[in-house]
């Protein structure tokens, strides 16, 4: 599919070339109802000026992009490194884009990037929404995509990502071995796709355990800490769990300040195990039980897969799926007593 070019828009529009341009210029000479519509139209279009134009050689901008969920993620900056030190050795530069785990923000980062701004794009899924057809815009403008940490079911490329389920079993079963019985799990968002894989080896460690599930141990929160902390302090008192398994770090974290708030004593009371790419995890008191992700790992995984599409584009019909083991490294925080 051919893009489209400013002419394109200004013609659809009704409008002169010159008008549409000032309009992304941002200039004061157009009036803002009309440069409300040109840009609403271009959104709709999936049009966005190529602000790399002059870069370009031989129809490359020599740029990928970089979409993610959330900066404030140990595992992410790693990923990035991974990224950067693959993008570097071909001469690339990168654009990092965080959507704040919202699908509407995603949908505009990606609507901008197909008038040959990069070349192609590496995202981890914001896990919202059940459309996502703005992806389906990089497709039409031959733009390789490839997923990391997170996808979508719905849409068909690589997806670069960790053991979870096998790695969601074996934590869950540590803590089982160490003496739990009554194991909460704790997810932020259990519809994205790693929220639904690490539950299922949760449960799956259950069953192989003969321990029945329970949905009233499984809770589902947001990126809020003072929300988190109250939920998760509301489930102790409720459910009195012996054991936690934390998809991710943030609510482990969470997790020990509510065990210090409330006088509960970790191991002793209750044990801890979670997902974290943390370095110190170590130093904490108890040390921290976790799931360590190859995440620097992962991002030279999915730039290389980029790369290698850029060179010779391949069409999948199905998610086609690359799976990196993760380390366990059991700590105090899980130690049987």
């Amino acid at each position: 599919m051919s893009q489209i070019t400013i002419v394109d828009l200004a013609e659809t529009l009704g409008l002169s070339k010159s008008t549409v341009s000032r309009a992304f210029r941002d200039s004061s000479d157009i009036s803002p109802k009309t440069k409300e519509r040109i840009l609403a139209k271009a959104e709709e279009l999936g049009f966005s000026p190529n602000l790399y134009a002059s870069s370009l050689r031989g129809n490359r901008s020599q740029t990928i992009a970089i979409i993610i969920p959330e900066f404030g993620n140990k595992f992410f900056s790693q990923a990035i490194k991974g990224i950067e030190l693959v993008a570097r050795s071909k001469k690339y530069h990168t654009l990092i884009y965080v959507t704040d785990n919202n699908v509407q923000n995603e949908a505009s980062i990606v609507r901008s990037l197909v008038n040959g701004r990069v070349d192609g794009v590496l995202i981890s899924a914001s896990g919202e929404g059940k459309d996502h057809s703005h992806l389906q815009t990089l497709v039409d403008h031959d733009i390789p995509i490839v997923f990391f940490d997170r996808s979508y079911d719905d849409f068909h490329s690589h997806f670069v990502t960790g053991n979870d389920f096998e790695s969601s079993r074996l934590a869950t079963q540590h803590l089982i071995d160490s003496g739990c019985k009554n194991i909460a799990y704790l997810v932020i968002n259990q519809k994205v796709s790693i929220g639904k894989i690490r539950m299922d080896g949760y449960k799956k460690a259950l069953e192989d355990s003969g321990i029945p599930f329970q949905e009233k141990l499984v809770l589902d929160t947001e990126n809020d800490e003072i929300k988190n902390r109250a939920a998760i302090k509301t489930l102790i008192q409720q459910h009195k769990p012996d054991g936690i398994f934390a998809s991710v770090e943030r609510l482990a974290i969470s997790t020990i300040r509510v065990a210090q708030e409330e006088g509960i004593q970790i191991p002793e009371d209750l044990k801890l195990i979670c997902f974290s790419c943390l370095d110190i995890a170590d130093l904490l008191n108890p040390s921290l039980s976790v799931v360590k992700q190859p995440a620097f790992a992962m991002g030279k995984e999915a730039a290389n897969f980029l790369f290698q599409t850029l060179h010779k584009p391949l069409e999948l019909r199905q998610q086609q799926t690359t799976l990196l083991q993760s380390s366990l490294i059991f700590q105090d925080s899980s130690r049987k007593i």
